[in-house]
């Protein structure tokens, strides 16, 4: 089975349908932000599922580790997922 090359499947986390589910591969932004990310749980290799938005879509309620947290759609943007 021949796997796609890094990047090519990936897509941003705002993109996934309540739901849906990935795997985190990286995350892009500031150092910052980054880091807020990661101390929430969000790191790569992690898996993590869109489970509702809020009616305007922000904020993004996900699960992770069996947590719920809500991000920003902003934040979610800038964390790319495999789509499983």
């Amino acid at each position: 089975m021949m796997h796609a090359p890094r990047g090519e499947r990936e897509t941003p986390l705002d993109r996934l349908a309540p739901g849906e589910q990935g795997t985190i591969e990286r995350i892009v932004g500031d150092r910052s932000m980054v880091r807020r990310l990661m101390e929430l749980g969000l790191v790569p290799g992690t898996p993590v599922e869109v489970v509702r938005r809020a009616p305007l879509g922000d904020p993004v309620e996900l699960r992770v580790r069996q947590v719920h947290l809500s991000i920003r759609r902003s934040e979610a943007a800038q964390i790319r997922v495999t789509p499983r």
